[in-house]
C-alpha cells in the first residue's frame, strides 16, 4: 500500500470546482485556462469485480489516475485516449464521461491558469503495462481499494463518479450528419444530397472520434448524407451501412415512438452502434428517452456532425409494455468531431 505524505504535485487542488460555479462579473478579468483529459481505466477483476489502474509518477512521487493535458488538434476523448496509450502502454475503448475537475495551476510566467480536467470510464484492452519516464509503476486495485492508493482527494471523487454506475454499460453513438449544403441549392432528389467539401472534412475527424468507443456496428437513416457521414468507419469494419428507416425525419415525425423502441433495441443488443440520423430527430429522441429514464438532460443539442455518446444499463424498465428495456442513465455531447480547445 502506497504511503501519502504531501507530495510534490505543483498542480494539487485543495478542492474540486464544478460547472455550477457562479459566473464571474462583467468586466472582471479571467483566469488562462487549460485543459486536460484523462480516464479511470478499468478491467474486469476475480469474479468479474471491476479492478481500476492507479500510475506511480517518479517526478511527483505520487499515484494518481492516467492523465494529460490537451494537444492542439485533439478533442479531450482523443486525449485521454493518447495519454492512457503514453502513459501505460495499454490500448483503451472509451465510454461514459465522468465528474470532471478544476484547480488553479502556476504558470511559466509566474501567474495562474485554471486547469480543467475531463475525465472518462476507459475499458482496458489486453496488454502489457510498459514503464517509461512519466510513469515507472501501475497496478490494478479493486475499486473498493482506490481511496487507499490514490495519493489526491479529486481522483478519488473521480472513482467515486465512476463507481455510481456498474463499468460494462451499452453504448449508442447517435451522430448527427455532416455538412451537406443548402436544400435550396440542391436541385435533385433530397435523399440523395451528398455532403459537401466541408461536410467531408467533418466526416473525417467524426471518424477518429467514433473509433475511440469502439464501434461494433454502423446504422443510419436512408438519406445518403447520413450514410455518408458514417460509412468509412462501417468499411473499416468490414460491413455495409444499415438502414434505420424509422430515424429519418419523415418517419419519425409520423411515429416518433417507433424510432425510440428502436434504439432501444439497438442498445439492448449489447454491440456498441453507431447510428446517423437527422436534426428533426435526435432532440426529440433523446428528449423521449431521458424522460422514460428519469435522466435530465436539459437543452438537447445537435449540432452537423455532432455526436452524442449514449450509456444504457441494460434489461432493467419495462418500455411500451413490451417487457425489460434498456435504461439511459448517461449522455454525452460531442458539439462538433473538430478540437473542442487548442
Amino acid at each position: 500500500m502506497p504511503q501519502h505524505g504531501a507530495g510534490s504535485e505543483r498542480e494539487v487542488p485543495e478542492e474540486p470546482t464544478t460547472s455550477t460555479a457562479p459566473a464571474e462579473p462583467v468586466g472582471e478579468t479571467r483566469e488562462p485556462e487549460v485543459h486536460a483529459a484523462g480516464a479511470v481505466l478499468w478491467r474486469s477483476g476475480p469474479r468479474s469485480f471491476p479492478e481500476i489502474a492507479v500510475v506511480h509518477r517518479p517526478r511527483y512521487g505520487d499515484w494518481s489516475l492516467p492523465k494529460g493535458k490537451v494537444d492542439p488538434g485533439e478533442t479531450v476523448a482523443h486525449t485521454a485516449a493518447r495519454e492512457i496509450a503514453e502513459e501505460t502502454g495499454l490500448t483503451c475503448v472509451l465510454s461514459r464521461g465522468l465528474r470532471g475537475v478544476s484547480y488553479p495551476v502556476p504558470t511559466p510566467d509566474g501567474g495562474r491558469a485554471l486547469k480543467h480536467v475531463h475525465y472518462f470510464a476507459a475499458r482496458a484492452l489486453p496488454g502489457e503495462f510498459v514503464p517509461n519516464e512519466e510513469v515507472d509503476q501501475l497496478r490494478w486495485v479493486p475499486l473498493s481499494e482506490a481511496h487507499e492508493w490514490l495519493t489526491y482527494p479529486t481522483d478519488n471523487s473521480v472513482v467515486d463518479s465512476f463507481g455510481e454506475l456498474p463499468p460494462a454499460l451499452h453504448t449508442v453513438l447517435l451522430v448527427r450528419h455532416a455538412r451537406a449544403g443548402r436544400r435550396a441549392d440542391f436541385s435533385g432528389d433530397d435523399t440523395l444530397r451528398p455532403l459537401s467539401a466541408e461536410g467531408w472534412r467533418q466526416q473525417h475527424s467524426l471518424h477518429t472520434l467514433l473509433t475511440l468507443f469502439g464501434p461494433e456496428k454502423v446504422r443510419a437513416a436512408p438519406r445518403l448524407r447520413c450514410e455518408q457521414t458514417v460509412a468509412s468507419l462501417a468499411e473499416e469494419l468490414g460491413q455495409a451501412v444499415g438502414q434505420e428507416s424509422t430515424l429519418s425525419e419523415e418517419a419519425y415525425r409520423q411515429d416518433p415512438e417507433a424510432g425510440v423502441r428502436r434504439v432501444l433495441s439497438l442498445a439492448a443488443t449489447g454491440e456498441t452502434t453507431v447510428v446517423c440520423s437527422q436534426g428533426g430527430v435526435i432532440p426529440d429522441l433523446l428528449t423521449r428517452l431521458a424522460h422514460s429514464s428519469g435522466l435530465s438532460l436539459g437543452e438537447v443539442g445537435s449540432r452537423k456532425a455532432s455526436v452524442w455518446v449514449l450509456s444504457f444499463l441494460p434489461g432493467t424498465h419495462s418500455g411500451n409494455g413490451t417487457g425489460p428495456a434498456p435504461r439511459l442513465v448517461a449522455a454525452d455531447y460531442f458539439p462538433e468531431p473538430a478540437p473542442e480547445h487548442s
